[in-house]
């Protein structure tokens, strides 16, 4: 090319020289007709050849020797681009481990979850019969299988422990495609009822147990005074939602279970049901097969399944369920973090694009056009959110580890799902450049254009004016966030203030399985009166026993009745329900419950004695209106008990202090544990709570507790000790978390903007420096230049907080499901979050507008 070039402006000098000029002005004359010698080259080159590789390859190096010469400005950047990149990458570990992932079975897909749908439950456990009767008579299900989480006493086998069991049908494995690491998996004859007892364990039970050794397979395992022969190993790979994702330690075969009433299709015994599809039936096709059995048999047994249908759901989606609402909010809060960030990183890059006037116009003097510009503005920005992005993955990797310690369990369960894996990886590289993108456009664009014969405050008014959009931008971004916080604050801290119903402090509630070869009504009510003895004599404790529901735990239990005087129900759909306390006499004392009206259970109220019943005050307002409830009768349908009411006292929160009227059983009724009916107590006796008053702390309590218990049997199994206070605790444990992570999130966002708008106030006091020197020089006092500069930094944040307002308004309803006691338009929160961001914006303005009252007029106009 230089060749071609040389031969071409020789023949054009030979030209003019032979029109009479020198040879040296004919030389000259011929170069000024060529035009630029440099520029043609490039042109020619973009033509006949490929050359943006190269010319990206020379833009990055120039971006990286930039960025590093200006180590300051790449430091802030870096930082800032990490935290934003660095959040979301972690956040999406998360959705990426709990929802993205597929379940771990073999064409998870194909795996659905079904339910009984009642009037009142459309997604309710199945009964057994029910469960049988629509796994023979499906024709869209490959399997279907039943299970049940439970725990037994573990007995013979070191010191009495209580162990998680699942009681799952034969078809249960084969339906999830597992297969046992040693053994064998349950034949169809072991599940059915009277078949030889047989267990399948866990790996983990199996190692601790029996140390690994493959003579586990035949050996027994006493269980609650039933013997299990060992016949397989399941691996501790094996996950399944039943238990929250943690691997059970024993597997039993349900259809061989002997419980009272588990046979009774009127009862479901907490059992669900998991199908596998056949190939290529959809779940539409699975459904209407399904309805039609479900009408079958509400014809064949109208008075269970009359107005019943069932629910199918993909497994996936039954189990992610409880935790997209919360995911969804924690998406939306990282994403207004990364877009803060991004806003404060453009705006550090506006304010530098304007002190780069001369290099601009250098480049454009050389013959770069505007997109040459652009591209390398782009290749900077881009490049800061690259290094961003790898601080950030950095960062992620430990903020996932966290997370897995974080998250509430009973949200998400299976947190070893969640790592920064490739997929995480690649998302957050495409969110890198994105981010560079989105910070480098706009300035870039805007550094294409300068004017570059001009200075001063009309050279960077376009880019102040961008600079106070973006800051308009993060402030409404960070009021957003600031109200979701203030709103999940001021709803848990509404809760604190309610009263549970009973006296939380100093309560020890705990559980006790005792062995039940010999479960008769005398061996039951012997036991109990043991319980009670022992109690009283241990120093500092106040005791009672219950059977059945207790507060704040997932213990409960409903009895169905119709009052006195009323027809009895001819269905089990018809009758009413209440959550039912079979307590002691000492109960109400030592749970600290308020009497209303009449009396408590006595000691009198004994198996000899007629059946009495307390009631709280929202069952006598729900059944009884303004009557009076006191010596009125009740009949309670599964114990075949007439009960005469006795007294009323105060409710109690049982589902936590989160409860409303829309929870279940919201009538609630007490009766003595000594008044049961003979038939009740095999399932009475197998689990008894202990609820504990003490003087000090109430763990302590535990040890002495148990040995107390082993005095009267060796092989009673005390678990599940648990202060009141912890309990109460850890059922507000999501509420608690989303509000710690949207207050950190909203905490980051207000300092970026306030870093933001101190910023671009700051650079705008810097541009109007000579303007300042002017006015202060003709007479303008030093309370007018402060309070133009802080009118500037106003408007900008009062731009942002109506846009703000606006948007919170609209994206707070998505709260409503997450918010108690307020709503999500709460004009307290939103006032006191506006008061806090124009005290924080104002702070934020006042540094540089301060500042700016000190220029000296006379250095400011020599130095212009």
């Amino acid at each position: 090319m230089d060749d071609e070039i040389a031969s071409h402006l020789e023949e054009a000098a030979d030209d003019y020289v032979a029109r009479g000029l020198s040879r040296e002005e004919a030389r000259l004359a011929a170069i000024r007709d060529f035009g630029g010698v440099a520029q043609a080259k490039e042109a020619h080159r973009e033509v006949r050849a490929i050359t943006w590789p190269d010319d990206v390859r020379q833009d990055v190096k120039y971006a990286v020797r930039r960025l590093c010469k200006d180590r300051s400005f790449t430091l802030i950047a870096v930082a800032t681009l990490a935290l934003g990149i660095g959040v979301n990458t972690a956040v999406f570990s998360v959705v990426n481990g709990v929802l993205l992932n597929p379940l771990p079975y073999p064409a998870p897909d194909r795996l659905v979850a079904v339910y009984w749908r009642t009037a009142d439950q459309p997604r309710d456990s199945s009964s057994y019969p029910n469960f049988l009767d629509w796994a023979r008579r499906n024709s869209s299900f490959s399997h279907l299988a039943a299970y049940r989480p439970d725990a037994l006493n573990l007995i013979g086998a070191g010191q009495p422990e209580r162990v998680p069991v699942e009681m799952v049908s034969a078809s249960f494995f084969p339906l999830l495609g597992v297969q046992p690491i040693l053994g064998r998996m349950f034949v169809s004859a072991e599940d059915e009822p009277g078949a030889a007892p047989v267990a399948l364990i866990g790996e983990h039970f199996w190692t601790r147990k029996f140390g690994a050794a493959p003579t586990a397979i035949g050996r027994t395992l006493t269980l609650s005074g039933t013997s299990y022969v060992v016949v397989g190993v399941i691996s501790a790979t094996f996950q399944f939602p039943a238990r929250n994702f943690q691997p059970s330690d024993i597997y039993l075969p349900i259809g061989a279970w002997t419980a009272p009433g588990f046979r009774n299709r009127k009862v479901s015994k907490a059992m669900d049901v998991v199908g596998r599809l056949k190939p290529g039936v959809s779940l539409e096709q699975a459904d209407a097969d399904l309805q039609a059995v479900a009408r079958g048999l509400a014809n064949e047994y109208p008075d269970v399944n009359k107005d019943t249908g069932i629910t199918l759901e993909p497994l996936k989606s039954a189990f992610t369920a409880p935790v997209k609402p919360l995911l969804f909010l924690l998406i939306t809060a990282v994403l207004f973090v990364l877009l803060i960030a991004a806003v404060n990183v453009a705006n550090l890059l506006l304010a530098r694009s304007s002190r780069r006037r001369p290099e601009v116009a250098i480049r454009t003097a050389l013959g770069a056009g505007r997109s040459r510009l652009v591209r390398q503005f782009l290749v900077e920005s881009v490049s800061l959110a690259a290094a961003g992005g790898v601080a950030g993955i950095l960062m992620a990797y430990w903020a996932t580890r966290a997370a897995r310690t974080a998250l509430p369990a009973v949200l998400v369960p299976h947190a070893d799902e969640i790592r920064v894996d490739v997929r995480v990886l690649i998302v957050t590289a495409v969110v890198s450049v994105l981010t560079g993108v989105l910070c480098g456009l706009i300035p870039a664009v805007r550094a294409s254009r300068l004017d570059l014969r001009e200075r001063g405050p009309r050279a960077g008014g376009a880019c102040g004016r961008t600079q106070g959009v973006f800051v308009a931008v993060q402030i409404a971004l960070a009021l957003v966030l600031l109200i979701g916080a203030g709103l999940t604050i001021r709803s848990l801290t509404s809760m604190l203030r309610l009263d549970p119903g009973f006296r939380a402090d100093h309560l020890l509630v705990s559980r006790v399985s005792f062995p039940l070869t010999d479960v008769g009504p005398d061996y039951v009510l012997s036991v109990w009166r043991q319980m009670r003895a022992k109690f009283a004599t241990l120093p500092g404790l106040q005791a009672s026993l219950s059977v059945g529901s207790v507060p704040m735990t997932n213990y409960f239990s409903g009895l169905p009745f119709w009052l006195e005087g009323q027809a009895r129900p001819s269905m089990p759909a018809e009758m009413k329900w209440a959550l039912s306390y079979m307590v002691d006499a000492d109960y109400l004392h030592v749970m600290g419950i308020p009497l209303k009206r009449g009396r408590f259970l006595t000691a009198q109220d004994d198996e000899h004695s007629p059946a009495v019943i307390v009631i709280d005050d929202r069952f006598a307002r729900q059944h009884f209106g303004d009557l009076d409830p006191i010596g009125r009768r009740i009949n309670i349908d599964i114990l075949n008990i007439s009960a005469e009411i006795v007294g009323i006292v105060g409710h109690v929160r049982q589902w936590g202090l989160d409860e409303t009227a829309a929870s279940p059983y919201p009538a609630q009724c007490y009766l003595s544990m000594f008044q049961l009916p003979a038939h009740v107590f095999p399932l009475a006796a197998k689990d008894v709570a202990m609820v504990f008053r003490t003087r000090d702390a109430p763990l302590p309590h535990a040890d002495p507790i148990r040995r107390a218990l082993e005095e009267i049997n060796g092989q009673f199994v005390m678990y599940g000790e648990q202060a009141m206070d912890g309990a109460i605790s850890d059922r507000l444990a999501a509420r608690r978390f989303t509000m710690i992570v949207l207050g950190t999130f909203a905490a980051l966002a207000l300092l970026m903007a306030c870093v933001g708008i101190y910023g671009v106030v700051t650079y705008l006091v810097g541009e109007r420096t000579h303007e300042i020197a002017i006015r202060v020089a003709v007479g303008a006092e030093r309370r007018h230049v402060l309070r133009m500069v802080l009118i500037d930094g106003a408007k900008m944040a009062l731009a942002g907080m109506a846009i703000g307002l606006a948007a919170a308004l609209a994206l707070t309803r998505l709260m409503t499901s997450m918010l108690f006691g307020i709503s999500a338009h709460d004009p307290a929160t939103v006032l006191g979050v506006v008061s806090l961001l124009m005290i924080v914006t104002f702070a934020a303005c006042y540094l540089p507008a301060r500042r700016a009252t000190r220029v000296d007029p006379m250095i400011a106009l020599r130095n212009d």
